[in-house]
């Protein structure tokens, strides 16, 4: 019998070399909290460059931790902040980002290359209606059998579709085919 292996949950790899780990002579120090340090340290602390060491005795009376946010710079730029939150804050702000980012639907409508004038008015309207709430349509005409010798009537069919979808979306391409089905994408018209 196999062993089997449990799985653990690794933490995320984080980029951010904090206090000990980062082992440059001198370090641009930044932040929104260089008056507080200034207070406690007892004299002026401007953004500018300062020894590592000296920047890591001041992070240490502050009881936060020395962080690298930017390795690449010459000499690299840290700020003295409490590190769990840095990360929070960060992860935080990236799933903002991704909620934000447009999600889009696709909707797909499938005809046959002997549709009646009611199936391509019922299907036109669910088309209409899918546009108008803002998703894309994948319509299709499906070629079974023998009836891959009827794609003009599909292409005319397809054509005939855009047409009446003029003012609700833009086709993306005209009608081509992939294997057995004739496809065209139509994209929604962007809402003023």
């Amino acid at each position: 019998m196999a062993k089997r292996f449990k799985s653990h949950k690794r933490e995320p790899k984080t980029f951010f070399r904090t206090n000990e780990k980062i082992r440059v002579p001198e370090v641009r120090l930044v932040g929104d909290n260089l008056e507080q340090l200034s207070e406690k340290v007892g004299r002026k602390i401007d953004p500018a460059v300062y020894p590592t060491d000296l920047a890591q005795k001041w992070a240490d009376i502050m009881d936060l931790d020395l962080v690298e946010i930017s390795p690449n710079a010459k000499p690299p730029v840290v700020k003295i902040i409490d590190y769990k939150k840095f990360l929070y804050d960060k992860k935080k702000k990236e799933k903002e980002l991704k909620s934000k980012a447009a999600k889009t639907v696709t909707k797909e409508i499938r005809f046959g290359p002997n549709c009646d004038d009611h199936d391509f008015e019922f299907k036109l309207r669910h088309a209409k209606k899918f546009l108008s709430e803002g998703a894309k349509v994948k319509a299709y005409v499906h070629f079974k059998g023998r009836t891959i010798i009827f794609k003009d009537r599909g292409q005319l069919l397809l054509l005939r579709f855009l047409k009446e979808l003029e003012e609700y979306g833009a086709a993306e391409a005209l009608p081509k085919m992939e294997g057995r089905r004739m496809i065209v994408i139509v994209s929604p018209k962007k809402k003023k």
